[in-house]
């Protein structure tokens, strides 16, 4: 099977990569609101105009086999948001989002998986009847509201940022 990779942009401008069956699963995650930035983590995501790839290091082969001309390895198009994200200020976003994303990683590494009490666990640390430590674990988004009220600082994290999650 092979995958569609869609360059993603969520409200805040945050450019990612969404890997999907097909087109139609985009739009169906997107419809049923399964998608979300990993930066911010808002589902307000965009597709992106992509860039035309075309597979043609065959053809440099040809040429060094039989003469014809090289065709470039990538050949896009002259879209505006392409050529944006190509340039300099392109290349420092994307530094900036693989910067946070190891971040991201090294803290969920470090912090202490409290599984599915991560609600009543943040409650505990936060009223100081545990010790203050970085944790993470799972919550439902009601959860989330709660703790959020009550001036508990949370932030949900995508699953693919887990490295453990991965294993």
């Amino acid at each position: 099977m092979s995958l569609k990779v869609f360059d993603l942009q969520c409200e805040h401008a945050h450019v990612f990569e969404g890997w999907f069956a097909s087109a139609d699963a985009y739009e169906s995650q997107k419809a049923q609101g399964l998608l979300c930035c990993p930066v911010c983590n808002t589902s307000n995501v965009k597709r992106k105009v992509s860039a035309a790839r075309l597979n043609v290091g065959h053809l440099k082969r040809e040429r060094l086999e039989g003469g014809r001309e090289p065709v470039p390895d990538t050949v896009r198009s002259a879209a505006p948001e392409a050529v944006m994200a190509s340039g300099p200020e392109g290349a420092e976003l994307a530094r900036i989002q693989a910067e946070i994303i190891q971040h991201v990683r090294k803290v969920l590494k470090e912090a202490e998986n409290v599984g599915s009490n991560f609600a009543e666990e943040s409650r505990r640390i936060h009223y100081g009847e545990a010790e203050q430590r970085p944790i993470r674990g799972v919550a439902t988004p009601e959860e989330q509201q709660e703790l959020t009220e009550e001036g508990i600082a949370v932030m949900a994290i995508p699953d693919f940022l887990d490295d453990d999650r991965l294993q």
